[in-house]
């Protein structure tokens, strides 16, 4: 009989599993350790963070920690794998577009005093030096590891819990879930939603998951305003705007989250050439359309009646 444990982390809701109860309280700890370190190297939003730092020191060489050398590793292997689609170099372009701080607070803002702008994306080359220990962002670059960073957390996040609980464990972060270790028989039913914050147990339809990872990217949740547009938070690069798209949710299977994060990402961003880049990389999709129409991908299970 499996147990869990959920909680506030990353400005989304962390949810922990594991097969024998007896383990939940170190898997819980060992993923909270994660988040944490994650968050320190990582944030957009918070001044202390490494990552910050390298933002504010773009056009100079930074020494920086190894988690996030490793997140920007995944980041620009990331930006390769999709031909900039999914890039880290869309900091600015967030900003422009409102998406300045924590969400709660974009959320919240007051709409009819704020104009969003938009500027199209420049091929920009960020130079990591691994042997090092070093990034060099070019001056006006502003990065964001939105897209990764937190698919990268559960992904570090179910192996550090495995290791702690000795047992099978599922780690699921607004909608980006890990496993790790033996899952139960059945394997573990994820249900689907285009809301982070729906329970795993919660309406719609679901799948089993026994290994690797997945993740759904939608345009549905994280949701603004300003005095002229409705925003979300998928960014073309192409034009610095956020995506328009006939889909409102990708949901992808791959062998990792961060995988199919940046796969469910790119779906979003690339429209209706979205099916057959996902079939071509024989990736398990699900996308939802605009109108509630649902389009399955790479022997993703159909939806029951």
């Amino acid at each position: 009989m499996s147990a869990s444990a959920s909680f506030s982390a990353l400005g989304t809701t962390a949810v922990v599993v594991v097969v024998d109860p007896a383990g939940l309280d170190d898997a819980r700890a060992a993923v909270e350790d994660e988040l944490a370190a994650i968050d320190a190297a990582c944030s957009r939003f918070r001044d202390d963070s490494e990552l910050a730092r390298v933002n504010a020191s773009a056009g100079r060489t930074v020494r920086v920690g190894p988690l996030l050398l490793e997140a920007l590793r995944v980041a620009l292997r990331a930006s390769d794998a999709t031909d900039g689609i999914v890039s880290p170099t869309l900091g600015r372009a967030l900003r422009l577009a409102g998406y300045d701080r924590d969400f709660r607070l974009v959320a919240h803002r007051d709409a009819d005093g704020f104009e969003a702008r938009f500027e199209a994306l420049a091929p920009q080359r960020v130079e990591l030096d691994e042997e090092r220990s070093t990034v060099r962002v070019p001056p006006g670059v502003e990065l964001d590891l939105g897209a990764t960073a937190k698919a990268l957390a559960a992904d570090r996040g179910a192996c550090a819990a495995h290791e702690a609980a000795g047992c099978g464990v599922l780690v699921s972060l607004g909608g980006d879930v890990a496993v790790a270790g033996d899952a139960p028989p059945d394997g573990w039913s994820v249900r689907i939603a285009d809301d982070h914050a729906t329970a795993l147990d919660g309406p719609g339809p679901a799948v089993a998951l026994s290994g690797g990872g997945l993740a759904s990217s939608s345009t549905t949740v994280r949701r603004w305003r300003s005095a002229d547009a409705e925003l979300h938070h998928i960014v073309d690069p192409r034009t610095g705007r956020p995506a328009d798209t006939p889909w409102r949710t990708v949901s992808v299977a791959a062998a990792s989250c961060v995988d199919a994060n940046v796969a469910g990402t790119a779906a979003v961003v690339l429209g209706d050439a979205a099916p057959a880049w996902l079939a071509e990389r024989r990736l398990p999709a699900r996308l939802v359309a605009r109108d509630g129409g649902v389009v399955c991908i790479a022997g993703w299970p159909e939806d029951a009646a």
